[in-house]
């Protein structure tokens, strides 16, 4: 009896090794043999999934785009009905040796189904196309545990371009990620035209050196450093991430980290300027004037035009690291203190984050803020990112309001994975792979009646220390996979058990020639 007890309990984990998947599937039951995968192969599809994104990718999957007879077809996908209260995203897997089927309830879930049936694949199918090979049989029944999972790029601090956002897109959707954060204003650069205010492109995207090696050597090159996306470009990632079911959220930083675009438009400040695009990384005194009417106005202009590229719920505005000094010595600012009864500049801060998320819910759109918007007062219908520890986040949960939890300890992806002496310079901490895979959204101590507030998390890619796609993608991988892990399967799985199914992962991503790092195949 105690055997057989026993075997239950590590049969779920034998299994999840032996299909390799990652994230895993909320439930696996083996199958008997195997579905042997042929040259040319018939799928049926239900007329809700007809010219949905995920027809394309069961297109590509095939190379056949015939409907046949469901009883006759290799590959069948339908529709759950829509009676019953399924997650968007749930689907059903079954493969046995005659045919595979997929079910689901909205064509995302057919997607996150293909995805599945991919890993169950050889990984260089994408490229080579191998035919005659076998894919186990398996029933599946899936769903993810947290409604946002996302995955954050700075690309201020340095500039990466189109083709490494593709394929850092791809990486995503092969983990079931949904949201893409694309940080793209920042002091170090403004990377996203703004037709209205061409200088933000001119001479925002563009500095005169970039700081080198560790901050606290404050060395300096004298290369100009720079780029961005147009807009047609914006367009084509968003509409790429839409076909694999990836949201883009913008960040437009406000009211600090704003030195990029002060020096292209120094009237919104508090001084007047002159200012340069900084060198250096950190945080700068000079913020937009929160006591300008025209810096309201001017960002209204901004994110006008944000809004036609990115049709995105959220909009994320920083609120972030927002030093207070020129305001406090600034006559506009204290003037809009003394007028709407505030006491003091946090609250100014507040009042400028609330005047901006009123603006935005009038044009259909929610904001996300960086924990700091806390201070001094949250904005009415504000998601918080918490990146300071846990703490903003069951503050905001407790207050009624969504959070989405990114604490530096582990979702950082720019600290140090190893304590290797041959490690790339980072910005400092130490968050191996086991801590991201041990890591819960749900804080610990938070009021059980307000955790489902925190709707997931996200893995953070700052790039201060980064120059180059390579070496971006030797932070994120592994440590991306096991965070996908935790945001679809939920917290709690067994590490030694996701190291047996990550080598195979690894080799997906090799595929699409995503460099990693190989710090999990080396013995504690």
């Amino acid at each position: 009896m105690k055997k057989a007890l026993f075997l239950l309990v590590l049969l779920p984990l034998w299994l999840s090794g032996q299909y390799n998947l990652i994230p895993l599937p909320q439930k696996i039951t083996p199958g008997e043999g195997n579905f042997i995968w042929k040259p040319k192969l018939s799928y049926h599809c239900t007329e809700q999934f007809v010219q949905k994104p995920c027809q394309l990718w069961l297109w590509g999957l095939t190379k056949n785009d015939k409907n046949g007879k469901p009883s006759k077809a290799d590959i069948v996908v339908t529709a759950l009905p829509k009676t019953k209260n399924y997650h968007p995203e749930y689907y059903r897997l079954a493969v046995n040796p005659k045919q595979i089927q997929i079910k689901a309830y909205t064509d995302t879930g057919v997607s996150r189904a293909i995805t599945t049936l991919m890993q169950l694949m050889p990984a260089d199918y994408v490229i080579n196309r191998p035919v005659g090979f076998p894919i186990p049989c398996v029933n599946i029944e899936d769903q993810p545990k947290f409604e946002y999972r996302g995955l954050h790029l700075d690309e201020c601090r340095h500039f990466f371009g189109l083709d490494f956002i593709l394929k850092y897109i791809d990486a995503m959707a092969m983990h079931k990620y949904n949201v893409f954060h694309w940080h793209l204003t920042e002091d170090q650069g403004w990377r996203i035209e703004i037709k209205k205010y061409p200088k933000l492109t001119e001479v925002g995207a563009w500095r005169d050196g970039s700081q080198i090696g560790r901050y606290a050597e404050q060395r300096f090159d004298s290369s100009s450093y720079g780029g961005y996306y147009t807009q047609e470009q914006i367009k084509f990632v968003v509409g790429y991430a839409r076909l694999r079911y990836i949201t883009v959220i913008p960040e437009i930083e406000m009211p600090g980290h704003s030195l990029a675009a002060l020096a292209a438009y120094p009237q919104y400040s508090c001084t007047g300027g002159p200012f340069k695009v900084a060198k250096g990384w950190g945080v700068f005194d000079d913020v937009y004037c929160a006591g300008n009417d025209s810096t309201l106005s001017f960002l209204k202009d901004v994110l006008s035009e944000v809004l036609t590229l990115f049709p995105s719920k959220y909009i994320h505005i920083g609120g972030d690291e927002c030093p207070k000094s020129r305001w406090k010595s600034c006559e506009k600012c204290q003037k809009r203190i003394k007028e709407n009864g505030l006491k003091d500049e946090h609250e100014l801060q507040s009042w400028f984050i609330q005047h901006m998320e009123k603006w935005l819910n009038q044009q259909g759109r929610q904001i996300i803020g960086w924990d700091e918007i806390l201070e001094g007062g949250l904005a009415p219908n504000a998601t918080v990112m918490s990146w300071r520890g846990a703490e903003g986040g069951k503050i905001a949960a407790g207050m009624g309001h969504k959070a989405i939890m990114t604490p530096g300890k582990p979702c950082y992806f720019d600290h140090y994975q190893s304590k290797d002496s041959t490690e790339p310079i980072a910005i400092g901490g130490y968050n191996p792979l086991e801590n991201v895979y041990a890591y819960s959204p749900i804080p610990e101590g938070i009021d059980s009646n307000y955790a489902h507030f925190i709707i997931g998390a996200q893995g953070n890619v700052w790039t201060e220390y980064m120059e180059n796609p390579r070496h971006v993608e030797y932070m994120v991988w592994p440590r991306a996979a096991a965070l996908s892990e935790v945001l679809w399967s939920g917290p709690g799985g067994n590490y030694s058990n996701f190291l047996q199914r990550l080598p195979a992962d690894m080799e997906r991503l090799k595929v699409i020639r995503v460099k990693h790092a190989t710090h999990f195949t080396k013995k504690p």
